[in-house]
């Protein structure tokens, strides 16, 4: 994903997570459809291509990353207004605004997008 990041800077990135039950071990990459710095869409017909294709495999996105090329991994206001999955969904952010990239994860809880720990192998 932070491959991913520096790809597409100064433009955000975006795509989806991927796994079985409480576990993410894949991540697909999407086009951002806004084209932008500072917002990202992924693009809905790829988002049902990837979600058809898990499907026949037993397994389903678990949630979705995109990037943040100058600012914190911190979700902005859009993130947050845009953020429509509750629960065991995940979004994680990516910030290049320093070296190393910094990499959080966020679930929508209520109103807002609240930090959470992530394991990782």
């Amino acid at each position: 994903m932070i491959e991913h990041a520096r790809d597409c800077s100064p433009l955000e990135c975006c795509g989806l997570l991927v796994g079985k039950d409480d576990l993410i071990d894949e991540y697909v990459r999407a086009r951002n459809v806004r084209q932008s710095p500072v917002a990202y869409e992924i693009d809905p017909q790829e988002h049902i291509a990837v979600r058809k294709n898990l499907r026949a495999r037993g397994r389903s996105v678990l949630g979705a990353y995109h990037s943040h090329p100058r600012t914190s991994a911190v979700p902005s206001a859009t993130d947050v207004a845009e953020a429509h999955y509750d629960g065991q969904f995940f979004y994680l952010i990516v910030s290049l605004e320093h070296e190393p990239p910094d990499v959080r994860a966020y679930r929508r809880i209520g109103d807002g997008l609240v930090a959470v720990d992530v394991d990782t192998v």
